[in-house]
């Protein structure tokens, strides 16, 4: 009889262990897919001055370097002149396929960035080494700043700001250096856009 509940008791302690196994493993999933979906960096989008690689798949003739000029727009052939500027590498795609397929049916359009000139930020004031910076990857506002040398010994560092121009309109918003270096208010150090202004004071 003792025997009896000893295996019962065994059984029981190992369901319940798998139990926990599958949970914790569960968990864990969960938290990565989570993680990965808040720190998820959004689509680039081109802008004046990118070069781009275009070309349609088994068309030669389709192969050429592209430069998106100042106001956004670029010519293709067939495609006519097209609005690039704010688009993602696949929109773009989709965009030049569906004004080709006129032409060539089901074409493969393929689209990529050469040279990458429109991620620009600017860091204007009391930094060591003020100007325009160039972004092959996304910047937030600590690195714009350390890329401007720092602050200077005269800088006002609790009121920074970022200016960033939406439909024709300077939005402002605040940058508290002090805050953030020291591991606080991290949600201030924003991935900047292209054009905006980084002022320090």
């Amino acid at each position: 009889m003792n025997k009896l509940i000893k295996m019962n008791f065994q059984a029981v302690f190992f369901t319940l262990y798998q139990g926990l196994i599958v949970f914790f493993l569960s968990s864990s999933i969960t938290f990565a897919t989570s993680a990965k979906e808040t720190f998820s960096m959004p689509s680039y989008k081109v802008g004046p001055g990118d070069v781009l690689n275009i070309s349609v798949w088994k068309e030669e003739g389709l192969q050429q370097e592209v430069l998106i000029r100042p106001d956004g727009g670029m010519s293709f052939p067939l495609a006519g002149d097209i609005d690039a500027g704010g688009k993602s590498v696949a929109e773009l795609q989709n965009l030049l396929a569906s004004k080709i397929k006129q032409f060539i049916p089901d074409p493969v359009v393929t689209v990529s960035i050469r040279q990458i000139q429109n991620n620009k930020i600017f860091v204007v004031g009391k930094v060591n080494r003020p100007g325009e910076f160039v972004g092959t990857s996304y910047i937030d506002v600590m690195q714009a700043l350390a890329m401007a040398g720092g602050l200077n010994a005269y800088a006002s560092a609790n009121n920074i700001k970022i200016l960033r121009r939406v439909n024709g309109e300077i939005t402002s918003m605040p940058f508290e250096y002090d805050e953030v270096a020291n591991g606080y208010k991290l949600k201030q150090d924003i991935i900047l856009q292209s054009g905006d202004v980084v002022v320090v004071p």
